[in-house]
């Protein structure tokens, strides 16, 4: 089974902070009406000592147009396709998408004196090395980040080709998230910025539960969504589960 796909953009239910200049956890607020655009940034860096995100939702953030999926607030952008999918080996993530061209979003659990992703980048390069692809690390707009390129397709089915792939990773308050960019964008600048800035603009809800380091956030499912599921299943005559309690498994196909 897969999960329903769907496409959000402004005016979409389940938004959050859209009628705010201003979003803060502790329910505060105080940007003046004008904070807009690139003002929002300086306003920022005043307020939260930092001049993009991605945001910490129990500090101070830009107020626009994101789609609640618990853990994370990811920002509407017109033209991008935003999806929930989900898999044994990576868990649940979000993919933002355009053509050919996708951004992955996961976010974790870390300590509260260390970050994560010097040795989660580290571990990466391990990885796509022994898969026989190769990496490199680079000064991006959030700081380090690795270059890759990974073999696609299946090994002893015909030659497999590598393909670029762009690993980002920003340590916030006792969370961690990662982005990867995929497809032409991933080599090319002009393609990657759209999904930059949808990185930079993310909201992670931590909460104040604890949680051991590398723990994925929980990601909630979207009415909207929830309902399209429910339905799927319904006609299928199989009964509703909750797809994000831990155990069940959604196998993702693309």
């Amino acid at each position: 089974m897969t999960l329903p796909r769907m496409t959000w953009r402004s005016g979409d239910d389940d938004l959050a902070g859209d009628d705010d200049d201003l979003a803060d956890g502790s329910g505060r607020d105080g940007w003046p009406d004008d904070a807009a655009g690139a003002d929002d940034a300086a306003g920022a860096e005043d307020a939260q000592g930092q001049e993009s995100g991605p945001w910490d939702a129990a500090g101070r953030f830009p107020a626009r147009e994101r789609m609640d999926f618990g853990s994370l607030q990811i920002p509407v952008r017109e033209g991008l396709e935003v999806q929930i999918n989900m898999a044994e080996d990576q868990g649940v993530w979000i993919a933002v998408l355009r053509g050919e061209n996708g951004l992955q979003l996961q976010a974790f659990a870390a300590p509260k004196t260390s970050g994560l992703w010097d040795e989660v980048r580290q571990e990466i390069a391990e990885e796509v090395a022994k898969s026989g692809g190769d990496s490199e690390e680079a000064e991006g707009p959030f700081g380090p980040e690795l270059h890759a390129r990974v073999h696609t397709g299946e090994p002893g089915h015909g030659r497999t080709q590598k393909q670029p792939v762009r690993f980002l990773g920003v340590d916030g308050p006792r969370w961690f998230l990662r982005g990867v960019i995929s497809g032409p964008a991933a080599r090319r600048p002009e393609l990657a910025r759209q999904f930059e800035e949808v990185f930079a603009d993310v909201v992670v809800v931590r909460g104040d539960h604890p949680a051991p380091p590398r723990d994925l956030l929980e990601i909630r499912l979207p009415e909207e969504a929830r309902a399209a599921l429910e339905e799927q299943m319904a006609e299928g005559g199989e009964e509703p589960p909750d797809p994000f309690e831990r155990g069940p498994e959604i196998t993702e196909t693309r």
